[in-house]
């Protein structure tokens, strides 16, 4: 059997090179990706368009991505070591070096939509996602591998354990499709949880028909709480005794509540404050 080759070198080389340019730093919470197929199967959860890729790393996504020619490929990442490989192994690539998380995306990018994907650094995964709904109405789709824990909230149903934050605001604006589960043995370090690949694709629901301000603090302040009924939760947006508290839905918990559910609680709730 030939062994497996990248740009015409021995695969086991360039991982070993690789391995020896740029270290994983647990403070950026990097685990590098060395299986090849799941990186390939990561880059084709996007077919084509104007892509920004998060943390890169080492490139064994971002190659893939590179191969696309309808794919117009911008990476954003924060480690200098990466950086300095990056460049000397991908020239073509157009990198940027900094934070995702303090960019302006609309200076970044100007005009038009724009997809996200990337192994994302699973210590600020939630943050990054955030950030995803800010740009919202600019993001088409949004993919890539982040931890199981994470991916099961993100796509989780109604009345489930998983079921938060994320999962509600991310919800009301994406459609959720968890999509594999990745081990623990296929990144260097293997992290000590599993992974999963997840994608968004933006819903046809461009607004909420409620204060989308307060739709999301009422939605972070009920799971702020999620044991109790929200009638205990939300008093504190509504204040205390008021009549409003009464209605049937204050006596759920905020895992049973749908989307649409959270809709219609914050247009009451719009009337009271």
């Amino acid at each position: 059997m030939q062994p497996q080759k990248l740009n015409n070198k021995p695969l086991w080389t360039i991982i070993t090179r690789r391995m020896q340019q740029v270290r994983a730093k647990k403070f950026l919470g990097q685990h590098f990706l060395t299986d090849l197929n799941v990186a390939r199967k990561i880059a084709e959860t996007l077919t084509s368009g104007r892509t920004i890729e998060i943390g890169p790393g080492m490139g064994v996504l971002t190659q893939f991505l590179l191969k696309n020619p309808a794919i117009q490929l911008t990476a954003i990442e924060l480690d200098r070591e990466s950086v300095a490989y990056l460049r000397e192994w991908y020239p073509e690539l157009d990198l940027i070096e900094g934070d995702f998380l303090k960019l302006d995306l609309d200076k970044l990018i100007p005009d038009g939509q724009f997809n996200v994907i990337g192994n994302y650094p699973y210590n600020i995964s939630s943050q990054i996602f955030f950030k995803i709904l800010d740009y919202k109405d600019r993001i088409p789709v949004c993919s890539g591998m982040i931890q199981k824990e994470v991916a099961e909230r993100i796509a989780s149903k109604p009345g489930k354990k998983a079921y938060g934050i994320l999962s509600v605001l991310l919800q009301a604006y994406y459609d959720i499709e968890y999509l594999f589960t990745v081990d623990e043995y296929v990144f260097n370090p293997p992290p000590k949880v599993k992974s999963a690949v997840i994608r968004m694709t933006r819903n046809k629901r461009r607004r909420l028909d409620c204060d989308e301000a307060l739709f999301k603090t009422i939605v972070k302040t009920a799971f702020n709480q999620r044991r109790k009924q929200m009638r205990n939760s939300l008093q504190q947006l509504v204040g205390k005794g008021n009549s409003i508290l009464e209605e049937k839905i204050f006596t759920m918990r905020p895992e049973q509540l749908t989307v649409e559910q959270f809709v219609e609680l914050t247009k009451m709730i719009e009337q009271h404050v």
